[in-house]
């Protein structure tokens, strides 16, 4: 089942317009949301990272999308598609309503819940062999609107092509200035010794839910420094970890860049601390 503007279809008879702004012209939000037991996972997060983004994005939220609201429309999806005694995976997504060429003729909106099982219920360590490369053909470009999920995602999905032609397992996105700034699917952290390092919003990367969570972690470790500083691809083999983060997987160890390979001891640490705020949310 399918949920678009609170009214439920089923898959094969749900439809969108060809006018649909999400689908003309990427005027689209959107959010990837961890559903367990029917338990909406860090969902205070992600409800005010979707709000941030449609201000952002001038979309006009409406007096009925509380926490309340919201969070019973994801679980009855989730319900109907009868995975609320296990774990799925919820895409949110939110689009301008039809209307208007580059302006758009209203700032009203419409939206789109689907879900889908997911294998596990909690974040897992994998530690298999994983590599990465870095992604040149295009860049991410600094500033706020990177920041967003949007249905922008040109340069991720062509770094997920190169991935997959090179038999990498992930490539790692630049901005316009060189420095690293993330993944094709999650944000990138480095390990120095001590420090936690990952690249500031202000270079372009995803402000992602794993992201903050992981911040928040380390920030409660003495024997850790955090640190949100520009990455240079130079300093990508002076690391003794790499590891990439989204909602999904949680936190995926890197085991090669290059001639490069690196530790997991620190991802592995970070993992279970993870686990323990999602059972906690």
């Amino acid at each position: 089942m399918t949920n678009i503007n609170g009214q439920l279809f089923e898959k094969d008879e749900a439809s969108l317009s060809i006018a649909n702004r999400g689908f003309a012209y990427g005027d689209a939000v959107f959010e990837t949301i961890r559903v367990v037991n029917g338990r909406i996972i860090f969902w205070e997060d992600h409800y005010f990272r979707l709000m941030a983004s449609m201000r952002i994005m001038r979309m006009e939220i409406p007096l009925t999308f509380s926490p309340e609201f919201l969070e019973a429309e994801i679980l009855q999806i989730v319900r109907e598609n009868d995975l609320f005694d296990s774990q799925a995976r919820v895409k949110f997504i939110v689009s301008r309503k039809p209307g208007g060429l580059y302006t758009p003729e209203t700032n009203e909106i419409d939206y789109l819940i689907t879900s889908e099982a997911l294998a596990d219920a909690f974040y897992l360590f994998k530690d298999d062999f994983y590599e990465v490369e870095l992604f040149k053909d295009h860049y991410v470009t600094a500033g706020l609107l990177s920041t967003l999920k949007t249905n922008n995602r040109a340069v991720n999905i062509l770094a997920g092509i190169y991935a997959k032609e090179n038999e990498y397992h992930n490539c790692l996105l630049l901005n316009e200035q060189k420095n690293v700034v993330e993944a094709f699917n999650g944000n990138l952290f480095l390990v120095v010794d001590n420090v936690i390092k990952t690249p500031p919003l202000k270079d372009g990367c995803l402000k992602g839910i794993t992201r903050g969570k992981i911040l928040e972690i380390v920030k409660k470790m003495p024997e850790y420094k955090i640190e949100e500083a520009s990455i240079s691809p130079f300093e990508l083999q002076k690391a003794d970890e790499m590891f990439i983060s989204n909602v999904v997987m949680g936190i995926q160890p890197v085991k090669k860049y290059r001639k490069k390979e690196y530790k997991s001891e620190v991802a592995k640490t970070l993992l279970g601390r993870l686990n323990t705020l999602a059972r906690l949310s």
